[in-house]
């Protein structure tokens, strides 16, 4: 199936769980990322549960802090 992922479509196989996503993307610190599911935030505690679809747009949001 067909998903873009931060803009860029992707071949993914059928059921891809948000977790497999998120190894297969090799996304660094995944315990602070914040996921976008077309346009709708996901809660974290619903992440593992969640499975993608044809057509599914999802990026990964990192918030920072800092400053001086």
């Amino acid at each position: 199936m067909t998903i873009t992922v931060a803009g860029e479509k992707k071949e993914v196989k059928d059921g891809l769980t948000l977790p497999e996503l998120i190894e297969l993307e090799k996304v660094e610190t995944p315990e602070y990322v914040t996921v976008s599911l077309n346009e709708e935030f996901v809660e974290s505690g619903k992440i593992g549960e969640t499975v993608l679809k044809e057509g599914d747009s999802v990026e990964f949001l990192y918030f920072m802090g800092g400053g001086c």
